[in-house]
């Protein structure tokens, strides 16, 4: 197995797109990640997308994104994995480079979520759950999360302002970060005041319903100074790449407050890449809702059962705290376009690595790491990158 590299990098900022299509919205990520690897050619596309058939009536995603960006007569695919759809792409644009079997592979994501209804959207992303026993009691996807959150807070005893940390932690990022959606900090009485979607979950608690694409050139590591001469970046290596399921439904879990294909994932990563915890110098984590920050911080062994809220009460998740989270905003307010988010983490770890993160830089970043979460912890990608 060959070591991989990410050599070039593209985002679009993460907004309502009603003029962009979502070919567009895809080829201005794609085609501005080409342009930073100064490539005009790639041997594969893998697009990681969750809801395209469903909102906007078009399947054969990957082949269409090609098409538009000049890309054809390549392998062309879209990779779907509910929200994890963008790592779970990563992840086989990886294997397709390790292996040998691809040399230059281009992995996107990109979703379009605006342009339907919202009960249209709800009830698509209502699809990442059990659909025969789930779904079709017509709970919503916020709703299984607003059950986690309530049983959390019951069996530790956890106030639901203890979770606010993790949402002024990441609008205070987000602040700084010209790609997303929301670019104001707020404050405790912001989070305590704002409107309840499903209790315990309020507005602040939950990420946005948006449209955005992310790319990244991955190439073998011997062969990434052909791509980085004379760039204002480097490479920056893929150290590790993991996945593992759970089950669908919640209720089928032997412990519902333990994401055990997070537990999974991330300790397939640390054995891969030779990594502890205790190395990793910022965390982009899935924090779709503010209990799944949590949930994570437990399953990946930076903090105890039950105490992962701490970390944002006691501000150790901040730029300059203990383990730095959701560094440019994460999904809560960079924003969540499903099945780009995992792309745009990884975008953001190349962004740190290399000391290009501006106001958000964690200083002396060397190791990052990332997890992708799909539906309510059924499939976990971890990914970890060092320079």
């Amino acid at each position: 197995m060959r070591s991989v590299s990410i050599v070039g990098i593209g985002q679009t900022p993460v907004d309502e797109h009603w003029d962009l299509s979502v070919r567009h919205i895809a080829y201005h990520a794609v085609s501005a990640a080409m342009q930073d690897a100064g490539i005009e050619r790639a041997d594969a596309l893998y697009v990681g997308n969750m809801l395209s058939g469903r909102l906007l009536d078009q399947e054969h995603l990957a082949t269409l994104i090609a098409d538009f960006s000049g890309l054809r007569g390549i392998e062309a695919a879209k990779i779907e994995a509910a929200c994890a759809s963008g790592g779970a792409a990563l992840r086989i644009g990886y294997m397709a480079v390790a292996s040998g079997m691809h040399d230059v592979v281009i992995v996107a994501g990109v979703e379009k979520m605006t342009d339907t209804p919202s009960g249209g959207t709800t009830a698509g992303l209502a699809t990442a759950a059990d659909a025969e026993y789930e779904s079709a009691h017509g709970i919503t996807f916020v709703g299984l999360n607003a059950l986690l959150m309530q049983r959390y807070m019951y069996e530790y005893d956890v106030p639901v302002d203890a979770f606010a940390g993790f949402s002024i932690n990441a609008h205070r990022n987000g602040a700084n970060n010209p790609n997303a959606m929301f670019q104001r900090p707020i404050d405790l009485k912001t989070y305590v005041n704002a409107p309840m979607i499903a209790t315990p979950i309020n507005m602040m608690d939950s990420s946005p319903v948006c449209d955005g694409a992310a790319a990244v050139v991955l190439v073998a590591t011997e062969r990434a100074s052909e791509f980085t001469t004379g760039h204002h970046r480097g490479a920056v290596q893929i150290l590790a790449s993991s996945s593992a399921n759970d089950t669908l439904a919640i209720h089928d879990r032997k412990d519902p407050l333990f994401l055990e294909a997070g537990y999974v994932s991330s300790q397939k990563a640390y054995v891969q890449s030779g990594v502890t915890p205790s190395d990793v110098d910022l965390f982009e984590v899935h924090d779709a809702f503010t209990i799944m920050s949590a949930l994570t911080l437990e399953a990946t062994g930076f903090a105890r059962r039950g105490e992962g809220w701490r970390m944002a009460q006691d501000d150790e998740i901040g730029i300059g705290g203990r383990l730095p989270i959701s560094t440019m905003g994460g999904l809560k307010s960079r924003g969540h376009p499903v099945g780009a988010t995992g792309v745009y983490q990884i975008v953001e770890l190349v962004q740190q690595l290399t000391g290009t993160s501006g106001g958000n830089q964690v200083k002396g970043a060397h190791i990052g790491m990332a997890q992708n979460i799909g539906g309510s912890g059924a499939t976990i990608v971890t990914h970890i990158l060092g320079v």
